[in-house]
């Protein structure tokens, strides 16, 4: 039994921050300050509380750099959890594309951090003090009068197809929550719209 314990506690440990509780977009809003971009980091212990929070702040806002990661400080980057580009290289002729798949997505990840008011971003209790840590985050976007909504990173840059879900080594989907935001992207959209990509 407490083998079996133990077991369980480390596979809870080891859990996507996705499988916490839904994000608490009240919350999430009040995080905003004017002229600074807000980024808070929140790890999660085995039993779904928060065990760690940090917070962050930049006039500039956050920089992409790679296809699936972040700059947020020196010592720390965060790292888009499940989610990643296709091989090789692809064209997406109605958006005027031809390239690699690498520069593709980056440009996908560098649009949605272009503008958040806040990035509320929830990882692993594993990575904590990490200087690379995995994440699932989301994006507060607010323009008076014409916008203002909380969308999440990963499930954004799947549907439009800059992305897909990556796989496990035993063939598994990393993330089958995004399961539905890969079908509206393989309708056509970005990395779909190649049919090479398809037959990846």
């Amino acid at each position: 039994m407490r083998r079996t314990a133990c077991c369980l506690l480390a596979i809870s440990a080891l859990l996507p921050a996705y499988a916490a509780e839904p994000v608490d977009e009240a919350y999430i809003r009040s995080l905003a300050a004017p002229g600074r971009t807000v980024l808070v980091m929140e790890c999660y212990d085995g039993h779904g509380q928060v065990s760690e929070r940090k917070g962050y702040a930049s006039a500039s806002g956050f920089k992409a750099i790679s296809a699936t990661a972040f700059r947020v400080a020196a010592n720390l980057t965060v790292r888009l959890f499940g989610i990643e580009p296709c091989e090789g290289d692809m064209v997406n002729r109605k958006e005027e594309f031809a390239g690699t798949c690498d520069d593709y997505a980056r440009h996908g990840l560098e649009t949605l951090l272009q503008s958040p008011r806040v990035i509320f971003c929830r990882a692993f209790v594993s990575e904590s003090g990490g200087s690379v840590q995995n994440a699932t985050c989301y994006g507060y976007y607010h323009y008076p009068g014409s916008l203002d909504t909380i969308d999440m990173f990963e499930e954004e840059l799947v549907s439009l197809g800059s992305h897909r879900i990556a796989k496990r080594p035993d063939g598994s989907l990393a993330r089958p929550d995004l399961k539905e935001a890969e079908a509206i992207g393989r309708r056509g959209y970005g990395m779909w719209a190649d049919p090479r990509v398809a037959a990846q």
